[in-house]
């Protein structure tokens, strides 16, 4: 992240008030597809919302920012909500990639509206068998073509190696829920009950 980036951030988080711990939004009405254990890694936690969310619900959580004043926010929310212990927080240039000591595997991977294409391979192979990716973008989709939005299809391209649960793109947003199956095979997650998901589905539910 460069300076001037982590100094916008840090500006826009020191006028945010009244944070709440929250779902992150593609989970909206399928929060209980998040386990009530294990253990939980939000990457660009931003002030913590998600984090502590996931934290209240009884996950262990590793939360990653390079946001200084926004991770001062979430361990004050933590530390409000009763789960000052359940939340590590973890200062770090996500542009340089995800810090070491964060190993999975991990039960859910949620990320919002931080896109690095390198990243997502390494999102995935962090996840736990069964394992729940939740993941947001800027998209190219109903917005303005740019560097920092992803284009038409590329969560599915980049994830359909998982069990996609739900896909949806549009208003200038693309979401994704995906499950790490028991087995891969040649491109391919096998679930439990032997279903298999090619590498690029079709057609997937809507978020909606």
């Amino acid at each position: 992240m460069a300076e001037a980036d982590r100094e916008r951030w840090d500006a826009r988080h020191a006028v945010v008030t009244g944070s709440a711990a929250m779902a992150p939004d593609a989970l909206r009405g399928r929060e209980a597809l998040v386990p009530s254990a294990g253990r939980a890694f939000d990457v660009a936690c931003g002030r913590g919302a998600t984090a502590v969310w996931l934290a209240l619900r009884g996950l262990r959580v590793d939360a990653v920012d390079g946001s200084a004043v926004g991770l001062a926010a979430g361990t004050a929310l933590a530390s409000r909500s009763g789960v000052g212990d359940g939340v590590r927080w973890w200062g770090h240039d996500l542009d340089s990639g995800l810090p070491v000591g964060c190993v999975g595997a991990y039960e859910v991977v949620v990320c919002q509206r931080f896109r690095d294409p390198a990243l997502y391979p390494v999102m995935a192979g962090l996840l736990a068998t069964g394992g729940l990716l939740v993941l947001t973008v800027l998209s190219e989709v109903g917005g303005e073509p740019g560097p920092f939005r992803a284009r038409p299809s590329e969560l599915l391209t980049a994830f359909g190696g998982l069990e996609v649960i739900a896909h949806e793109e549009g208003a200038g947003e693309a979401a994704i829920l995906a499950r790490r199956g028991r087995y891969r095979i040649d491109g391919y997650a096998l679930g439990t009950s032997a279903h298999r998901i090619p590498a690029s589905p079709p057609r997937v539910p809507s978020l909606d």
